[in-house]
């Protein structure tokens, strides 16, 4: 049986039991019931994936997969190609936006090469697990094979695995990879059943000129690839990216795992979306952690039916929402461990 087939199989539905008790308790403690709004529902979330009354993070990771895109031939960004590896190897230097923000937050940050169009440096310390260079332009081709479909996602679900059996319990996904906003928006307008024009945003400030081309591409491709929204891989490999991929193969992973992951943007949204249809008990396990201000980042959330907590304008990606997200998350399991409740101090509930 496949590394795939396997993950997918061991994914089972959030303990309702036990979430029902941590909701209890959660209601109990010295406060109004409710009263701590977002804390609450992420503690009885966190407990129903854990399948803990108290659980604790030890230690928490950004797993960033980077990838390009032929499709950028197409005049799909503002920035050069170039920029995906420079950014891959800020990351892992910790000197971008996703690095500064997971030093602050006490998370490791892995970046993890699945097809840029550029070599590793092998001492970079960025894992090396290239599946190709780059996607094909997917305006004249699927974008990567079924089966190269199928190796991103268990690229993903073999580095989230690598880093759990290294005790990681809490992890983040992040992307680099430029105009990966055009494959993100495809997917969505395939599984969504809605015209691209409606998803299609700046990206990397790209001009209102450009949006309008990039929103003709992706309908160009859909047209051209017939991608079949029933099957989520066949969507992944005609119009997706490959850093798409693996990205949900971290969330399959956690799933698998019971580990709670925290989801970015609008890139992260589109991965779940793929996770998701390709085994809906998956939704349970994800943390959407912010509003992003791309485009087409509401229509995706709303798509998975998360609600993201973090309202901030952002849109970098990279997994600086996740990154962000970890201090909020470790407040709620902290009210809950440390909070009294009202039997505590011999009062009824208010």
């Amino acid at each position: 049986m496949s590394l795939l087939n396997k993950t997918l199989e061991k994914i089972e539905p959030l303990n309702e039991q036990m979430m029902t008790v941590s909701k209890e308790r959660v209601d109990f403690l010295l406060k109004p019931v409710g009263s701590l709004g977002v804390l609450e529902e992420i503690a009885v979330q966190i407990s129903g994936i854990t399948g803990e009354m108290y659980p604790e993070i030890r230690k928490k990771a950004v797993l960033v997969f980077a990838g390009d895109h032929g499709v950028f031939e197409e005049g799909v960004s503002a920035a050069p190609q170039e920029v995906t590896g420079l950014m891959a190897n800020m990351t892992i230097a910790g000197k971008s936006g996703v690095g500064a923000l997971s030093k602050q937050a006490g998370a490791d940050v892995f970046v993890c090469d699945v097809g840029m169009l550029g070599e590793v440096d092998p001492k970079s310390g960025i894992l090396m697990k290239k599946i190709r260079k780059g996607t094909a332009n997917m305006r004249k081709g699927p974008a990567m094979s079924y089966e190269e479909a199928i190796l991103a996602l268990e690229t993903g679900i073999d580095v989230a695995e690598r880093a759990i059996r290294n005790g990681y319990n809490m992890l983040g996904t992040g992307e680099v990879g430029i105009c990966n906003t055009t494959p993100s928006a495809a997917i969505f307008a395939v599984l969504g059943d809605v015209d691209p024009g409606e998803l299609t945003g700046a990206g990397a400030n790209l001009s209102e000129e450009k949006m309008v081309n990039k929103a003709q591409v992706i309908r160009d491709a859909i047209a051209l690839n017939k991608p079949d929204k029933k099957d989520a891989i066949d969507v992944l490999a005609k119009v997706g990216g490959l850093e798409i991929g693996a990205m949900a193969g971290v969330m399959l992973a956690g799933a698998a795992h019971k580990i709670p992951v925290v989801i970015d943007g609008f890139i992260s949204t589109a991965s779940a979306a793929i996770a998701i249809a390709l085994n809906p008990d998956v939704k349970g396990y994800l943390i959407c952690s912010h509003a992003s201000a791309e485009k087409g980042a509401a229509f995706g959330s709303e798509f998975i039916g998360a609600k993201p907590f973090l309202n901030m304008g952002m849109r970098l990606g990279e997994g600086s929402g996740a990154a962000i997200a970890f201090n909020i998350i470790e407040c709620a399991l902290s009210m809950n461990r440390e909070m009294a409740t009202y039997g505590d101090v011999g009062l009824g509930v208010v």
